[in-house]
């Protein structure tokens, strides 16, 4: 009988163990992860609080600590996409190029990161699931928008990361409207018949590049 108790205590807390794996301080890190895989795995509507903490392998009270809710993991993890938003729209620009190839550069990247990241992308842009009160969200969502509005300043020798103007208002308008509407035309694939129909080898970055080099509006 005691041998079937110590038995039971040892499983009991072997499940304890698996159950919480992570100790405070990396909890959070290990739940945006788990999100992020979930998201790629099952979409926005597969990620939930339980199911993160069961990706994650910490009890379902746990991730509360750190998120309050759903709403709070969804905006955390949208902050993550702002922040690595940001740096590939950077890290596809380069030294010394004309403001026209910089901002063509940033709409490419723009868009790659969508079709490299759809889940994310489509999370980050889905208002109603996100609390931007909450201060990493803003900061970074913030900061990604002034990458997009300062290429587009550059370009009218002015710096509208905070457009004080009508004008600067509908060019940063302009800009944006084209590289995410046609971010979300691919991965909606809407432009698969149009792609199709265009000579072998041209893809929707080839249709993208077209757009980018040639005759733009004033933007």
């Amino acid at each position: 009988m005691k041998s079937t108790r110590r038995s039971a205590s040892r499983a009991g807390r072997k499940r304890h163990a698996a159950a919480a794996p992570y100790h405070h301080g990396a909890l959070r890190e290990a739940m945006l992860k788990a999100a992020e895989r979930i998201l790629g795995r099952d979409g926005i509507a597969g990620l939930t609080l339980r199911a993160a903490a069961r990706e994650a392998g910490v009890s379902h009270a746990a991730p509360k600590n750190h998120f309050g809710d759903v709403r709070g993991l969804l905006s955390e993890l949208a902050a993550v996409g702002f922040a690595r938003f940001g740096a590939a729209l950077v890290a596809n620009t380069r030294e010394g190029e004309t403001s026209k190839a910089r901002l063509a550069a940033l709409g490419h990247g723009y868009v790659a990161f969508a079709q490299r990241n759809p889940g994310l992308f489509l999370l980050m842009f889905r208002s109603e699931r996100l609390d931007f009160s909450r201060p990493p969200l803003r900061a970074a969502a913030e900061a990604a928008f002034g990458v997009l509005a300062g290429a587009v300043g550059a370009r009218r020798r002015e710096a509208p990361e905070t457009p004080s103007t009508l004008s600067q208002a509908a060019q940063i308008t302009a800009a944006w409207s084209l590289v995410h509407g046609f971010a979300m035309l691919m991965l909606d694939g809407r432009l698969k018949p149009l792609v199709a129909r265009m000579p072998d080898g041209t893809d929707e970055m080839t249709l993208l590049a077209a757009i980018l080099s040639g005759p733009t509006p004033e933007l």
